[in-house]
């Protein structure tokens, strides 16, 4: 990373503070939670993972990429929920019950309860690959997969698969926000009345990151800003999350599936970027995630879905030094020496009992 100018620092510097007082005076009930991606060669344990999310953080839920049993060894006994995906591959495996009943054997009842399984994400943004076998088995396994939950009595784990916004033909404004041709009533009309059916949640990832432009910097930074004015409802949107979860609501409300709850299975923002990349900085990473766990935690919700908490997963606990790009190899919380990158709120307040100085000086 580059050296911070001192006008940075001070910027850096009273940010760290004012959110700081945030994460040891705030009384909203936590429903941030984080991605814990492995992309990497200089990661602590996954029991040191689990010990400082648990003593340090007042993280309480972690969605990992994979079932890695070395982790859901660690987190037993913590009380943090863990997310567990399968992988995209093994999805036509799963379409029928006695290999769904093989693999929650395998990989869910070793560990839960005592590891709070929370939810199984079956593969991650399936309709993006663009692949017609993974595509035709999504919504089989994801069936097959509860059905083995409910034999085997496990049936407080919930069963989704996290979408790209890409499922979106329109999304701008919110008030068009539809799911592409073909795709609404034979993909997602089904997948959306099973999780009415099992009261479990439609998973997206919004990105504002993806879709800024320089002049909707602020936008998407969640800072003040003019907003920009959807004609078809009348609300001026001030924020670039909201109006991408509720082009998502409208969609779902196209098919009739309104109802369904929504969770936020990535969102983030690099801290550092390639030289001379637009948008990228600490500033702006920390501007983004740290009013996005406050604008989550009020309960405001969005304009088309006024008073809702949204269960929301920040992308991602740790910068992964084997990720292919300098901004994929920089959307961490969290160093590897488990120093934070940036501190967003989410520090117990013990922790940040050196930043007292700013505060009270």
């Amino acid at each position: 990373m580059a050296v911070l100018s001192a006008t940075k620092l001070l910027i850096f510097f009273f940010f760290s503070c004012h959110l700081s007082i945030f994460s040891s005076t705030a009384t909203a009930v936590y429903t941030i939670g984080v991605n814990y991606g492995t992309i990497a060669d200089n990661l602590p344990t996954p029991a040191q993972v689990a010990n400082f999310l648990k003593t340090k953080t007042n993280i309480d839920r972690i969605k990992i990429f994979d079932t890695n049993p070395d982790i859901l060894k660690a987190f037993a006994g913590t009380g943090i929920s863990v997310t567990v995906t399968v992988g995209n591959g093994d999805i036509p495996s799963l379409a029928k019950l006695p290999g769904a009943k093989a693999w929650i054997e395998k990989n869910i009842l070793p560990y839960h309860p005592k590891t709070i399984i929370r939810y199984i994400a079956v593969g991650n943004e399936i309709l993006a690959t663009s692949d017609k076998t993974l595509i035709a088995h999504l919504l089989p396994a994801m069936k097959a997969l509860r059905s083995a939950l409910d034999s085997a009595n496990a049936t407080s784990v919930k069963v989704s698969t996290p979408h790209s916004l890409g499922i979106l033909s329109t999304s701008e404004p919110p008030s068009a926000g539809k799911f592409r041709k073909g795709y609404d009533k034979l993909i997602f009309a089904p997948i959306l009345e099973f999780h009415k059916q099992t009261k479990s949640p439609f998973m997206v990832n919004p990105y504002p990151y993806f879709g800024f432009k320089p002049q909707t910097l602020d936008y998407a930074l969640f800072k003040p800003n003019g907003g920009v004015f959807d004609a078809g409802t009348g609300i001026n949107y001030t924020n670039m999350f909201d109006a991408q979860l509720d082009a998502v609501y409208t969609a779902m409300k196209r098919v009739g599936y309104e109802d369904v709850d929504l969770v936020v299975a990535e969102t983030g923002w690099p801290s550092v970027g390639d030289p001379g990349q637009p948008g990228v900085s600490l500033e702006n990473a920390l501007s983004y995630n740290g009013n996005l766990i406050k604008h989550v935690d009020s309960g405001k919700g969005t304009p088309l879905m006024p008073n809702r908490t949204f269960e929301t997963y920040i992308f991602a606990l740790f910068n992964e030094n084997l990720k292919e790009s300098v901004p994929e190899r920089n959307f961490g919380l969290f160093k590897p020496d488990l120093n934070p990158v940036y501190d967003v709120g989410i520090l117990r307040s013990e922790q940040v009992n050196f930043l007292d100085g700013c505060v009270n000086p």
